[in-house]
């Protein structure tokens, strides 16, 4: 069985806030790679226990976030995609495709450190479909036939999972506190506006990420049907909602289309 496993950063247990924590001057951004690092390896573990063959990490966060000195041996780290970003490495040579770290998209409630490619989007739609980074990378996969059966980060992310993809398998590592959508903020308001969560002890999250992956590697070595493989009907329409800025005193949208490819649609520059 052949499982990719894309990672972010945001959605690690441990991980507090953005300024502190996310990028490479942040003080604790070395500290946030280990964390990572060590959530994807409780997956690999799980994963393997459960009959993986084959085993890609993904590293999908900014600059980089996997500590390849840390990594288990037993996968491979990618980082890089070529001459188009998408379809981050699920394109044919996987069965299915996992999450770790993975955080809620832009404008969700109750979620921590929530944002959509950058904390400057208001929302992303595709065919009329809200999506966030989890659901753009999983519409991809299974245009490829990879099959999204796994992801771990906070709980309002579990939930935009399973609404998107009923079936598949995963773990909360925190509880974000913001009851509000910040719909008005600004990117760098938004930044700081999902900042409040509870999160798990580190060790325990990386137990209970072990074991959700090897429960979901196996239902679906046994009952493939059981995961969803539904994504939206060409042709394709991605519409992009920025925040308000300096220059754009109200949210201003851009849009992108495709008569026959999600994947296509996500490479192509916007058209205004």
């Amino acid at each position: 069985m052949r499982v990719c496993i894309m990672t972010d950063l945001e959605g690690v247990a441990c991980v507090m806030n953005a300024p502190d924590w996310i990028y490479p001057a942040s003080r604790y951004y070395e500290d946030a790679k280990r964390l990572l690092t060590e959530e994807v390896n409780a997956a690999i573990d799980g994963f393997c226990a459960a009959g993986a063959t084959k085993l890609v990490v993904q590293d999908g966060h900014g600059a980089g976030a996997i500590n390849g000195l840390l990594l288990d041996e037993r996968a491979q780290l990618q980082r890089g995609w070529g001459r188009f970003p998408y379809p981050f490495g699920a394109d044919g040579g996987f069965d299915c495709i996992a999450w770790i770290g993975q955080h809620p998209k832009a404008g969700t409630t109750y979620g921590h450190l929530c944002h959509t490619g950058s904390f400057g989007v208001l929302d992303v739609t595709i065919n009329g479909v809200s999506v966030g980074e989890f659901g753009e990378c999983g519409f991809c996969a299974l245009e490829y036939g990879v099959v999204p059966v796994f992801g771990s980060g906070c709980e309002a992310f579990t939930k935009e999972a399973q609404a998107l993809f009923p079936g598949i398998g995963t773990v909360a590592v925190k509880r974000g506190l913001m009851e509000l959508a910040g719909e008005d903020c600004t990117a760098a308001e938004y930044e700081k506006w999902n900042a409040g969560a509870v999160h798990l002890q580190h060790r325990l999250a990386c137990r209970k990420i072990r074991d959700g992956a090897y429960e979901a590697l196996k239902r679906f070595e046994s009952a493939p049907e059981s995961f969803s493989r539904a994504f939206p009907q060409a042709p394709y329409t991605m519409v992009t909602t920025m925040r308000r800025d300096e220059s754009h005193p109200e949210p201003f949208s851009v849009t992108r289309t495709h008569p026959t490819s999600v994947t296509g649609l996500l490479n192509r520059p916007f058209e205004r």
